[in-house]
């Protein structure tokens, strides 16, 4: 699998284009779902299997969030996106020139 993050609008989708495999965009979006840490580790073992690639906006930097939901939900996202780098075969983080 390969899993490729970085901030919004930074190309990741297109560089994935031009890579061969099934893929999915916005993993961090199915993280809010996860109930607990058991199911965001139930979650990355089934996108992993699932996808050759995984690709992810960076939600962590920035302003927090007041809500505690909007608070918990990126902090969901940062562990899915842990779980996922350690079943990784390869990590992108696309740059701009």
């Amino acid at each position: 699998m390969m899993f490729i993050t970085g901030p919004l609008y930074s190309g990741k989708r297109t560089f994935a284009q031009t890579l061969p495999g099934k893929r999915l965009s916005d993993v961090q979006v199915l993280a809010a779902d996860a109930a607990d840490r058991e199911a965001l580790e139930q979650l990355a073992d089934r996108l992993a299997s699932e996808y050759e690639i995984l690709i992810a906006t960076e939600v962590g930097g920035g302003v927090v969030p007041m809500d505690p939901k909007q608070r918990a939900d990126r902090e969901a996202a940062g562990r899915l996106a842990c779980l996922l780098a350690l079943s990784l075969i390869h990590i992108s983080e696309p740059t701009r020139l």
